[in-house]
């Protein structure tokens, strides 16, 4: 068999399966997912009042007193940037670690004198993706004081906002209950408005 008779058939395959896994497939998974799950396809987004305010999946960069707080961002250049997704890949013992920790529990404490309460872990930490949309319940209900006084109303109004955005495991047992900062935040913007 000569060079010439090989290479046809296979330029063929090869042009063949390109189209069909190179385009075809794609544009039919595309077309189905954005048929059939049109809100996760479109990156989950949240809009109000016609302006995109961010998405359930990315955690966002609130740093007012007046907002509830998410977890720390390993991401960089800047804070919960989907494009940097990363975790710090410091360990437990790395003192870089330690004293982020202690710096971020500093500035907790700096926020809201008043609270003695012990510091949850998820607010001090940065998750492994570093675009963490959740924090939990506890951490949540830890900066309900700062955020009410903030805001100036009861604590027990931010509390209720907390407890109704709270979100239980996957059938009752896959995962851990979680706040979606985001959602939780411009609920909060609806009962009493950032001044």
């Amino acid at each position: 068999m000569s060079m010439t008779s090989q290479f046809r058939p296979a330029a063929t395959i090869l042009v063949l399966l390109t189209v069909l896994t190179g385009a075809a497939y794609p544009a039919l998974v595309t077309g189905v997912t954005r048929i059939a799950f049109r809100d996760q396809a479109a990156g989950s987004l949240v809009i109000q009042d016609g302006k995109v305010r961010g998405s359930r999946l990315i955690g966002q960069a609130f740093t007012s007193p007046q907002y509830v707080w998410g977890r720390p961002s390993a991401t960089g250049p800047m804070p919960d940037n989907a494009a940097g997704s990363s975790g710090s890949n410091q360990g437990p013992l790395n003192p870089a670690l330690l004293d982020a920790v202690k710096g971020r529990i500093d500035a907790l404490r700096a926020a809201d004198p008043d609270n003695g309460s012990p510091v949850p872990v998820d607010l001090v930490t940065a998750s492994a993706s570093g675009l963490d949309p959740h924090i939990s319940p506890a951490a949540a209900l830890y900066q309900a004081g700062r955020v009410a006084k903030a805001r100036g109303i009861d604590r027990a109004r931010v509390e209720e906002l907390v407890h109704k955005h709270t979100e239980h495991p996957l059938a009752g047992f896959l995962g851990e209950e979680r706040v979606n900062v985001l959602a939780l935040n411009l609920d909060l913007d609806q009962v009493a408005p950032a001044k």
